[in-house]
This record gives C-alpha cells, structure tokens and sequence, in this order.
C-alpha cells in the first residue's frame, strides 16, 4: 500500500459520491483530510463524517464557506493542506481533489509516478498575459483592484465597485513584487514547496492581498509556488476540459472510453449519477496498468468539436436546444440558393424559362406582400411551411433558413423586389450560400404597362426607387458574403444572352452546354418615353441607366449580334 501520496478532497454537493471515492483513496494507502462546504446542511454533514468514521488515516477539518471566486476555497485548502503535513509526515505530494473527482486509473501508478519525481510540483502557473482561458473575466484588474462581493451573490455590488474603482484610477500593489500567476485549482504539491508556502513568513501579508483577489483559488498556490519551487510542471494531473463560456464539462457514461484514451490519472466533473463511470474505475477490476504519461490532448480534438458544434451548429439548422446569437451561427443557411431581382418584370414566363434551363425550383416572390408565392401555386410545401405573409413576417430570416433546410437536395430560386418585405435584405447579402442577380429598375416596368393615373405612378416609382437604392447599397456594403451581380436595366436588355449565360452555369444546371432558348423579352416600345415623363413631373428614375426617349426595344439582341446557338 503507498503512501507517498495524500488527498486534500473539497466537497459540498454528492456526498454519497464523496464517500466512494475517499474509500477507493483510501484502500489504496492514501490518508485523506476532507473539507465540506459550510453550506452542507449540518445534519447531512454529521451522517457523512460518521459513514467515513471507521478509516483510521482520514481527517476532517473546521468547515469554510466557499463560494465561487472567493477566498473560501483557498482558506479551505490551506487548513486541510496543513493537517495533511502534521499528521502524515510520509506524504511526499499532496494532491488536491474535489468531490466530483474520479480516479481513472490504479491510485497505485498514480504513487510511482509521483515517486519517480520526488521534487517536481505539477500546477498549472503562467502569468496572465500567457492564458487564454479568462474567458468574460478580468485579467489583471483581478490583481490590482479590490473583490469584496461575491460576483455570483452580490453581481450588482461587485459590477459598481469595480466601475467605481475604475473611475477612481485604484490599484493595489502586489506585496514583494510578486509576479502573479494563473492556472487551474487542482494542483499536486511537494511537501517542500507545500509547506514553505504554509510556514512562509510573509504568509500574513500574502494572505491579506489574495483575499481580495478575483478568484483567487487560480492564482495563489500558482503564484506562491513559483517563490519556493525548484521544479514544476506548469500542467495539472487532473482532466478538467471547459466550455467556450469557461464552464467546466461535465462527464456523463457515454465518456466512458473517451476518460479511459486520456491517460489521466484524474477527472473531473464526474456527474453524480453516472453508475457506469463509478462502477468502471472504482470497481475491483478498475483498471490495468499502463505506466504511460497523462495526455489529454489525445481528446482534444474531439472537445473542440464539441464547441464547434455547441456554438456554430450544423448549418442552416436552429431548434430550441440550439439558437445562437447572431453571426454565431454555423451559416444562416443549409445549402445554395438563387435571388433573382428584375428578371420577372423583364421576361415574359420567366419562372418556367427558368426552372426548365436549371432543374431548381423556381418561387415567385417568396416575401411578396399578400403572400409567399411558392413554386407552382402551393399554399403548404415542405416542412409544413405556409404561404400565410402573417407567419412569415413575424421572422423573416427563419421562413427562409426552414425553407432551404427543409428542401435539402433541390435547389431553390425566388424573386425579389422593392415591393417585397426588405427585412431580408442584409441576411442574404451576408449569406455566402445566396447567389443574388439584380436588374435594378426593373420594377419601372409593371407601372410602365399599367393603366393608372401617371401622378399616382409617379409616386409608387419614388417609393419604390428610394426602397432600391437603400437595398442596392447593402448588396454592396463590404460585409457582404454573397455572390452578387448588379446591371442596370439599360445595361441588361443590350446583351441578355450573356449574363444569363453566366448565371445559368453558376447555378450548375443539369445541361452544362450553351443556351439554346432564350427567356421572350417583354415589349419596352415607348420605356424611354414613360421614363422621360416621369422625369417631366419631378422624379429622376437614374436606377434604369441611359434609357433615350426615342429608342426602340422591342428585341432582345441589337441587329447584327450573333445568337447563343447551338449547332
């Protein structure tokens, strides 16, 4: 039996678990001196110390309150740490466990290890320009200003006294220059190192200063152990892995043999109700002998998968378990999808043209105000998704993200345009999956061919140019991630053939060949003159491009250009 080795143990939730583990520590040879949170209502606390009565090397001491981020934790450990020196004068290393910790392999390994490095003290110590785990937290205001109030008790004192200190320019000075260090709580010391820190004669002094520390059961033994240690290993034995909010996880059965490929000798936070894990490393066949060095970065990569998961998600997917904050997201969208702006208006049947050249489904204005114009005339389509603009308005971005994750596999195309709902506009310019085309004053055209009064006209076309021009400038704001092409109208109907062309191959049609059919281009004889009166009346419409008021475009294609054919 070793017993090289002592347990300092701090507990305060589970104590049926803290018992089982003190009795597996102890059977191997371990003295073990365990504190419990003075929270632990006393009665629960009398029935604990008399179910561990009968183990002669285990020591109880005066209970601490310990809250988190406060000097309880490390006064708790100091006393425990102190009784395990004067009552245990084999012990070499003191190891420092809570509760929820598990042993993952023979306590025995755990000795020899510790005896082939008599004088190396294992603590996670860096100083606070080196950690990148301060995660929301302070790095060195948590030395230089003063914690009084319990940041989880007392959020609102803590929050003003440290903006009041701030404002004041306060900073405290370390006592003897101490350089202050960071690193995990759960450290194993030497009994030199251990007991020179405990014995110090400035003890008092440092005391003092850490007592109004930020948490400072991650700094004290990590900073104090650089004074006094001749050897130390900036690592802890004990697998403890944190979440991106610098929440620790907590091991459930599944982690069975993912605890078991880290080499740990340690981990934590077990979940008291994980039989399975109690039963696999406390039982009589706990384990077998590897004598090989701990290495959780053997499940690293699969914790960083974790968080990815946690945070990004898998594209295009949200549910109630899982909505992140904006930008967070692992892509708004699940797949590729196409924006068309002004082709509906230029061409006659464009959304059967369309869907014949491309194999996609092909919506019409899916954020049109009356309705959602699913392909086809559907009022439901996949995912139970209703044309009702009721629905669909109360989140825009959510009908589209269901729309693209429910019709997985097809590709999807809809219309677009200054009459539709523009809530929209800035999450398909910044979605990389969104291929938007725009023919910007396209919309001129329906008022062109409508039979109302021209004042009337004149009014919906500033309306509707003033919408444009605002959605035009966040297509191309430099935030955007989509794939976008803009002509003006003008521009557009001199040469159709080729941007469509352009477009039809992006999309990735099932016919990778030439176009061979062209989409009718609406009659425009007289489109100059209509954009000419409008301006006669006061309104610029500068959207549509260079359009003379005797010109002629009835034709697609200028006379003399050759066609797109194939032979």
């Amino acid at each position: 039996m070793s017993s090289n080795v002592g347990i300092v143990m701090l507990v305060h939730t589970a104590l049926g678990r803290a018992e089982q583990v003190a009795r597996h520590w102890a059977r191997a040879g371990c003295p073990v001196v365990i504190h419990a949170d003075r929270k632990v209502p006393r009665a629960t606390w009398r029935a604990f110390r008399k179910s561990l009565a009968d183990l002669p090397e285990l020591r109880f001491i005066t209970r601490h309150r310990c809250e988190w981020g406060t000097w309880g934790i490390v006064s708790a450990s100091q006393e425990a740490a102190e009784v395990m020196l004067r009552d245990f004068p084999d012990v070499r290393h003191v190891y420092l466990a809570s509760g929820s910790c598990l042993p993952l392999r023979p306590v025995q390994e755990l000795a020899d290890y510790l005896a082939e490095r008599p004088r190396t003290d294992f603590i996670e110590s860096a100083t606070t320009h080196e950690v990148p785990w301060t995660v929301g937290g302070l790095d060195e205001e948590r030395f230089t200003l003063r914690f009084p109030f319990a940041w989880k008790r007392h959020r609102y004192l803590f929050d003003r006294y440290v903006a009041l200190q701030r404002r004041l320019g306060l900073r405290r000075r370390m006592p003897n220059g101490i350089v202050p260090h960071m690193g995990s709580q759960w450290w194993c010391l030497t009994r030199q190192t251990l007991s020179a820190i405990l014995e110090d004669p400035e003890r008092p002094a440092y005391d003092r200063f850490f007592r109004q520390v930020w948490i400072p059961d991650e700094s004290y033994f990590q900073t104090l152990a650089r004074l006094y240690s001749t050897n130390i290993e900036s690592r802890s034995l004990t697998l403890s892995k944190f979440d991106f909010q610098g929440k620790p996880h907590i091991f459930y059965d599944d982690h069975l043999q993912l605890l078991r490929r880290s080499d740990c000798f340690v981990a934590r936070k077990i979940w008291p109700h994980a039989d399975r894990l109690y039963e696999a490393f406390l039982g009589d066949n706990a384990g077998i002998a590897r004598q090989t060095e701990p290495n959780p970065g053997k499940i690293d990569r699969i914790f960083a998968k974790a968080v990815d998961r946690r945070t990004k998600g898998r594209a295009g997917l949200y549910m109630h378990s899982r909505f992140p904050n904006e930008d967070w997201e692992n892509g708004m969208t699940s797949g590729q999808y196409s924006v068309f702006e002004g082709f509906a208006e230029l061409f006659e049947d464009w959304e059967s043209w369309l869907a014949r050249a491309t194999g996609a489904r092909v919506h019409g204005h899916l954020y049109a105000p009356e309705r959602a114009e699913f392909a086809g005339g559907q009022r439901v389509i996949n995912g139970a998704l209703s044309d009702s603009a009721g629905l669909r308005d109360m989140n825009p971005r959510a009908f589209l993200t269901n729309l693209i994750w429910n019709t997985r596999g097809e590709r999807q195309i809809f219309q677009f345009g200054p009459a539709d709902n523009q809530a929209i506009s800035w999450s398909i310019a910044k979605d990389p999956n969104a291929q938007i085309s725009v023919v910007s004053g396209a919309w001129a055209v329906p008022l062109f061919k409508s039979n109302r009064n021209f004042a009337e006209l004149r009014r919906e076309a500033a309306l509707l140019q003033k919408v444009e021009h605002k959605h035009l400038d966040i297509l191309r704001s430099p935030w955007v991630k989509a794939r976008i092409r803009i002509w003006s109208m003008a521009e557009f109907v001199e040469a159709p053939m080729e941007p469509l062309q352009a477009i039809i191959d992006e999309i990735g049609s099932r016919q990778l060949r030439r176009l061979a059919e062209a989409p009718k281009l609406t009659e425009l004889d007289g489109f100059g003159q209509f954009l000419q009166n409008l301006k006669n009346q006061g309104m610029h419409p500068y959207l549509m491009g260079d359009f003379p008021a005797d010109r002629g475009l009835a034709r697609p294609m200028p006379a003399g250009r050759r066609p797109y054919l194939v032979k």
